[in-house]
């Protein structure tokens, strides 16, 4: 089976903690401004949005890319090229959203759109040359060069200039003050932050293996799986990475929401059908999960899917929260299937395992260091930079355990 699948946190950690939130264009609260390309750190394991992955087009090696990934994907599609095409449908009727679906064909598309490529959607096809060139260099990669680090690469190329097409012009709104202010109070947070861990509640809920939010939509470095299951009333959508499993029902004009008293990871979804699109509206949020790195609990999601080809879902998720954007924004992913998914595995992650208790033990060590430091008239010594060291050249002093051996 060439898909590799984390069976502990401290896997999950390794593989997956590069979730990543862009740096939204003139927020100063955010992390520190990046090169153009790459995307900050999230705070911890849990406050990803989502990543564009890949370096295809911008900067990064380039091949000749195989057949199917020459020609942008969207023009492939069958309802492109024929606007007659009609979706599938259940026995009940309804259009077929069935099936084992993933977003690895969105990893090479920015989040934001470049300031030269603000007023299209589009790459020109010199553009999508070179990023169809990186894409086929990034999945060679992973094929055939790395170990257990595998990333996850698709065997599509899109076309977008961006994931964001809401404002036109494939910037993030502002944030608001409040919002600033507290992206700047919970900086820090996380396995992957600078805060030191004392408690549980210093760790993202990403790190305790409790959610991704409902943003699990989103591509990182592996696990991007999810599966869809309808029946006449209603759709679920299972997430591989950290197990969330979503059940919406489709009665939208007659099941009264949740009051206002609740609040769920997830929120509190209803679904109904506009012609061939599933259309989901969610509210109810708590406010600890994450849409681009924060939102309130007055966040509603809409979400449309819409089935354009046998192999593609059309998924587009409109946000709003005025609590924490100037306006509302729309992400566009075009789900897909691919060859190395025939189904979502389990994601064996769960609070107990000892990505938390290590946490704590080597804060403990650390804060021994210092005191040993101090005691002696040393400088402190500086903390370690937790997690992203794995991802450097191995120290080839240390030596190597065969873990197959039964020696």
């Amino acid at each position: 089976m060439s898909r590799v699948m984390a069976s502990t946190l401290a896997g999950a950690a390794v593989m997956a903690a590069l979730g990543m939130v862009p740096v939204a264009a003139g927020d100063q609260a955010g992390p520190a401004a990046q090169a153009p390309g790459v995307e900050a750190p999230a705070a911890g394991r849990g406050r990803a949005g989502g990543r564009g992955g890949g370096r295809g087009g911008r900067g990064g090696p380039v091949v000749a890319p195989s057949a199917l990934r020459a020609v942008p994907a969207e023009a492939q599609a069958a309802r492109a090229k024929d606007p007659a095409w009609a979706a599938p449908r259940t026995p009940w009727g309804h259009p077929d959203l069935q099936g084992v679906w993933s977003s690895d064909d969105m990893r090479g598309i920015p989040f934001q759109r470049a300031k030269a490529q603000m007023d299209r959607e589009s790459l020109t096809p010199e553009e999508f040359a070179a990023r169809a060139g990186g894409d086929e260099a990034n999945r060679n990669r992973a094929v055939n060069q790395e170990t257990f680090l595998r990333n996850e690469f698709g065997i599509r190329t899109f076309g977008y200039t961006s994931v964001l097409v809401e404002p036109a012009n494939g910037q993030m709104p502002a944030v608001t003050p409040a919002a600033a202010a507290r992206r700047k109070a919970e900086a820090g947070v996380g396995t992957f932050g600078t805060r030191p861990l004392d408690s549980f509640e210093d760790f993202s809920l990403y790190d305790r293996c409790i959610t991704r939010g409902i943003a699990s939509i989103t591509p990182v470095l592996y696990g991007n799986g999810l599966r869809i299951v309808q029946s006449p009333d209603a759709v679920t959508i299972t997430y591989e990475m950290i197990h969330d499993t979503r059940v919406i029902p489709l009665d939208a004009g007659t099941r009264p929401r949740l009051d206002g008293k609740h609040k769920l990871w997830l929120g509190d979804a209803r679904g109904r059908w506009e012609g061939d699109t599933l259309v989901i509206e969610t509210t109810n949020f708590t406010d600890r999960t994450s849409i681009q790195g924060l939102h309130s609990d007055k966040l509603k999601i809409t979400e449309r899917l819409t089935r354009i080809d046998p192999e593609m879902i059309d998924y587009r998720m409109r946000v709003e929260d005025p609590e924490t954007w100037a306006a509302p924004f729309t992400l566009r992913y075009t789900i897909t299937t691919q060859p190395d998914y025939p189904d979502v595995y389990e994601y064996s992650c769960h609070e107990g395992n000892t990505a938390v208790e290590h946490g704590l033990r080597s804060e403990r060590a650390y804060e021994r260091e210092v005191e040993a430091a101090r005691a002696k008239g040393l400088p402190i010594p500086p903390r370690a930079n937790r997690g992203m060291d794995v991802y450097g050249a191995p120290d080839r002093t240390i030596p190597v355990r065969d873990v197959n051996s039964s020696n």
